[in-house]
């Protein structure tokens, strides 16, 4: 059975600090509390009038390989790794202060994020957290790339079936977690962005990620990662779940039922979500009573 959650949010602000890995300019962000039902919402402190742009799916636009959000004419960039560690960790009410449109990519993950947060805490609100029952089977996509949700009881599982059938060093990895904090953190966060080594040189030559390194994230050869050393077998794998838990924490609520993916991208996981809120309203259900 489903028991709505109190919603959460940090006891105090911490900060990150790095560059962005298409931009190459520096960036800080800044966690700092929120009040109950506020969600999570980006500051841009480098524009005048510190324009705020909400993580709601309706904000988020187009674009290849990241999440970007935008409103109003002001945009977040590569926002999916800083989604990831709140949702992952269940914060839920967070302004997130930054002073360019690009988050740091750091070392690809999530993990210093989740990292940062923990080390200030985090917090219990009174309100309760919005959740969407999944109650009927919903698929998009097509035969090569798709997402399914379904019905099940408890909480949010999630799994992500990858198959590079061209790159024999990635080839095919599956992973599966049950959507919770402790597994959030030590099974998920730490998994790396992943590229093959035609890709980086691709994006290089398009001027893109001119400052990363093969130590910021995965890039492979035929033989697998170039000058890096895998965190878990099936990492890439894990972090296109990880994408996925940061790419769904859009819908504003928690997701309730078991959802598989197969070589889905960002693109997909926020079709999911227009067309779950489209055919469920999110709800808070409290939690039953016994009656003497």
């Amino acid at each position: 059975m489903f028991a709505a959650r109190p919603q959460q949010t940090l006891q105090g602000k911490c900060a990150v600090q790095g560059f962005g890995f298409w931009s190459g300019l520096d960036v800080t962000v800044e966690f700092r509390p929120a009040p109950p039902d506020h969600g999570i919402v980006f500051v841009r402190r480098d524009l005048p009038g510190l324009p705020r742009v909400s993580a709601r799916i309706a904000h988020r636009t187009d674009g290849p390989r990241r999440t970007t959000l935008s409103a109003d004419g002001t945009a977040v960039d590569m926002v999916e790794h800083v989604l990831a560690a709140l949702a992952g960790l269940r914060v839920d009410n967070c302004l997130v202060y930054v002073d360019r449109a690009e988050m740091p990519g750091l070392d690809g993950s999530s993990r210093p994020f989740v990292e940062a947060i923990l080390r200030v805490g985090l917090v219990r609100q009174v309100a309760l957290k919005p959740a969407l029952l999944i109650d009927r089977p919903v698929r998009v996509g097509d035969a090569g790339a798709w997402l399914l949700a379904e019905p099940a009881p408890g909480g949010c599982q999630l799994t992500y079936e990858l198959h590079y059938p061209d790159e024999p060093a990635i080839g095919e990895q599956a992973y599966s977690a049950r959507l919770e904090p402790v597994v959030f953190e030590h099974e998920i966060a730490a998994a790396r962005t992943f590229v093959t080594q035609d890709e980086a040189e691709l994006l290089k030559q398009q001027g893109l990620g001119r400052r990363v390194s093969f130590r910021d994230l995965l890039v492979f050869d035929n033989r697998g990662p170039v000058d890096n050393r895998l965190r878990y077998p099936n990492e890439c794998a894990r972090h296109k779940l990880l994408d996925m838990i940061g790419d769904f924490s859009l819908a504003g609520c928690d997701l309730i039922g078991r959802i598989t993916a197969h070589r889905s991208g960002h693109r997909l996981n926020a079709e999911l979500v227009r067309t779950l809120l489209a055919i469920a309203n999110p709800v808070v259900q409290l939690p039953s009573r016994k009656t003497a």
